[in-house]
């Protein structure tokens, strides 16, 4: 059970995503597993080619080989025909044509081999013996093969093994070398231009110049300006830093250098500092060109904090990237650009003139912003005539770009998986809650009992941010689960927002408690139900109390940051301030709440009839869209909120 508004369609999880992108690595198996595999599998092979090759001499030695005592009583008896004497291996054929071997001894010639075993001079006359002197490359292999073969083999296995610990012995000798990815300008599957993004016009303005300076600089070294050295990309996770920075790239027709923050530090110190004059080295080569460093933050927070001692790997990485920026010459044509989503930890030499002087901030896209992100990532799929992206752009405030483009792909997938080939407009507005809140979970099945109970809370979810002035109007209220929520209310607004006042604060506590009040005035028992609601509600009234200056009782202070943190003393200190102003925060908090929950509690009272009504419609139909919520408003004399600035606009 969940209250969705604003605020939660920018939190809420979404499906992110760096991925393997040169896909030589095999994601399933680490190189040590593989070298062990791969030696366990050599191991296997050599034992059965050992087998094999005793097999074959076994074989071999089970042939009709006879001694030579016995040759010599058949000689003496007259029953061989002939001898071939080939070194110490002699062939003989037996008079009934058998064919035998054996063998004589070494050095000593044949006949007078058989004369010391008794055979008379007559036996040996009746015997053709043809010597044969042994030669050829048959012969030298059978003498060297048994001493050659193991040493080939095990030649063979060696240079397997070398060559799979070649890539760690490389790597030992590359730790310094940079793992920058190049995109070449002349290659235009990847090349992106600003005709690809849509929205962020402020910041295309700024990097105008920067394409501008990388066309022709002349005009601008001639009239001694000084192009900023680095350009720093502040914004959301998916508001298109990364493909602003590969965009300017791309109408500047220069090559583009690629690497995240984190790929310069290794556990070994002065590997990411070497790494860092690598890639300055090679773009220097290619100029002009950028260097774009993704998620800078990793290797450039604030030094002296205290942590990793004075050879810190990320410290050093940092201190080399400040002497290579402020090294640049005026005609180098180097530019670095970096993104962040945490300006706030850097360290203050990185941002200062000289270095990472421009600062471009990328907010999230309005509406039109927003429709025309949408028409960008509509360019290549079919849709049916209802689809109109201004409905999605309304319904979809504090999406990201890389937000929207979900969006477009969930609904291209869910027309593909019914069969359709084209997309409609009932695809789309599904796909929102799906990267909102995560896929319908149909398995999940309430018992009767359980959905009254969801349906009343999010009827009292949807009643009292209809009722209660300064909340956003309810676009949908659905019983059926999706992610970890077992049932939802989304509320947006009529126009994007800027700011948030203490009143709308204070109305969406009174709504998120709606749920938890319904339930237990029903029901007159409370479920694990409303705990996200809790959760939500109680961070939005510490947050006025000690971000914002909405208390009254503490005044004008803050006495946290957005994140959190003590803005007094230093950051291993855990407590952030004296435990009365602790006591106070706790009373300022709870005193909110407790307004808020007397303005829901009275809602749900003097409107119960359109409690029960909303909760029982619930239970039959599942869900209510906009149109069908109202009408049962208006049955119940509730008027629904309407769009105050269209009005003035009509009037006007």
């Amino acid at each position: 059970m969940k209250f969705l508004d604003k605020k939660d369609s920018q939190k809420s999880p979404k499906n992110k995503g760096k991925i393997g992108k040169d896909g030589k690595k095999d994601p399933k198996m680490p190189d040590s597993r593989q070298f062990w595999v791969n030696l366990f599998s050599t191991i296997i092979i050599f034992f059965f080619l050992v087998s094999a090759y005793s097999l074959i001499v076994e074989t071999r030695e089970e042939s009709n080989e006879i001694p030579l005592s016995q040759l010599a009583l058949d000689i003496e008896a007259d029953l061989v025909q002939s001898v071939v004497v080939k070194g110490d291996e002699l062939e003989i054929v037996y008079r009934d044509e058998t064919e035998k071997e054996s063998k004589k001894e070494t050095g000593t010639p044949i006949t007078e081999t058989f004369v010391n075993y008794g055979v008379s001079s007559e036996a040996l006359l009746r015997v053709e013996i043809d010597i044969q002197s042994p030669s050829g490359f048959l012969f030298w292999l059978a003498n060297i093969g048994p001493f050659l073969i193991p040493l080939l083999f095990i030649g063979l296995l060696l240079w397997f093994f070398s060559r799979q610990v070649k890539g760690a012995g490389m790597q030992a000798f590359s730790f310094g070398k940079s793992k920058a990815r190049m995109i070449d300008p002349d290659d235009k599957n990847q090349r992106v231009t600003f005709k690809d993004i849509a929205g962020t016009k402020e910041a295309k303005e700024e990097l105008l110049e920067i394409v501008d300076f990388l066309k022709s600089p002349k005009k601008f070294l001639d009239i001694g300006a000084r192009i900023p050295k680095g350009i720093i990309l502040m914004g959301a996770p998916g508001t298109g830093k990364t493909l602003l920075a590969r965009a300017v790239a791309g109408e500047a027709n220069v090559p583009f250098f690629t690497i995240s923050g984190s790929e310069f530090v290794e556990m070994f110190v002065g590997v990411g500092a070497s790494r860092v004059r690598d890639l300055f080295k090679t773009a220097k080569k290619t100029s002009p060109a950028i260097i774009f460093i993704d998620e800078i933050d990793a290797v450039g927070r604030v030094r002296g904090t205290g942590v990793g001692g004075g050879n810190d790997e990320r410290e050093q990485t940092l201190n080399q990237i400040l002497v290579e920026m402020d090294g640049f010459e005026q005609n180098e044509k180097v530019i670095v650009i970096a993104a962040t989503n945490r300006p706030d930890v850097l360290d203050p030499a990185l941002l200062r003139p000289g270095r990472f002087d421009r600062r471009v901030t990328i907010d999230l896209p309005d509406r039109k912003d927003r429709e025309a992100i949408l028409e960008v990532h509509a360019r290549k799929k079919p849709f049916t005539e209802d689809v109109k992206l201004i409905v999605i752009a309304e319904r979809t405030p504090g999406f990201s770009g890389a937000d929207l483009a979900s969006i477009m792909n969930e609904g291209a997938i869910l027309a593909a998986r019914e069969g359709r080939k084209k997309i409609s407009q009932f695809d789309l507005v599904r796909s929102i809650e799906k990267v909102m809140m995560g896929p319908e979970r149909k398995s999940h099945i309430l018992s009767k009992r359980e959905k009254r109970i969801t349906a009343y809370h999010e009827a009292g979810h949807a009643l009292v941010a209809s009722v209660i002035p300064w909340s956003d109007p309810v676009h949908k209220v659905s019983i059926i689960a999706r992610g970890h929520t077992g049932g939802y209310t989304l509320k947006l607004p009529f126009q994007d927002k800027r700011y948030h006042s203490k009143r709308e604060f204070i109305a969406d506590i009174a709504t998120s408690l709606g749920g938890y009040i319904a339930e237990k005035m029903v029901f007159d028992d409370i479920t694990t139900g409303p705990s996200s609601d809790l959760q939500q509600l109680t961070k939005l009234a510490r947050g006025m109390v000690t971000k914002w200056g909405m208390s009254e009782k503490m005044g004008p202070i803050a006495l946290e940051t957005e994140d959190g943190e003590p803005i007094y003393g230093s950051v291993l200190i855990n407590k952030k301030h004296s435990e009365k102003v602790a006591a106070d925060i706790d009373a300022e908090v709870k005193s909110i709440i407790d307004k808020a929950y007397k303005t829901a509690e009275n809602i749900l009272i003097e409107h119960r009839k359109a409690l029960n009504s909303i909760a029982e419609k619930l239970v039959d139909v599942e869900t209510l869209e906009r149109e069908e919520f109202e009408k049962l408003l208006i049955l119940n004399g509730i008027k629904p909120k309407e769009d105050e600035e269209k009005e003035e606009d009509t009037n006007t």
